[in-house]
């Protein structure tokens, strides 16, 4: 029974991780908005939660840190967005009303996440308390 508690909390760990690592990208870039040249960097995560939910990953122990990565265990993708058109005369590719929108969105996204955590930690404490 805790057994699958426990992957849905490793699971929402991996979503808080991904959306911790994208609030630290967009912070990046509206802390850049004025640098000359500074490219909008943005994380992906979400088709790696994706095949962790299909299961379509096998698993793998790895014994070294030398052995090949699976999937599962790669963590959140940042990218510079280097081909994104600026307007701007500058270089810079940052828009201020998209990097907002974005946080606004993570921000709901990390809060929904910690929700669902909490619950299932309350799950837990329960099948503890009550035997």
């Amino acid at each position: 029974m805790l057994n699958g508690l426990y992957n849905n909390i490793d699971f929402y760990k991996k979503a808080l991780d991904g959306t911790w690592d994208r609030n630290k990208a967009i912070n990046s870039n509206l802390a850049n908005i004025n640098t000359p040249n500074y490219k909008r960097k943005t994380v992906s995560f979400e088709e790696q939660l994706k095949n962790s939910i299909d299961k379509k990953n096998i698993e793998l122990k790895r014994t070294n840190e030398k052995h090949i990565k699976n999937k599962s265990q790669e963590s959140a993708s940042l990218f510079e967005m280097k081909n994104l058109m600026s307007n701007r005369i500058d270089g810079n590719n940052v828009n201020i009303d998209t990097e907002n929108a974005e946080l606004a969105k993570n921000t709901i996204m990390y809060n929904a996440l910690i929700q669902q955590i909490s619950g299932e930690f309350r799950k837990v404490k329960n099948i503890i308390s009550e035997g």
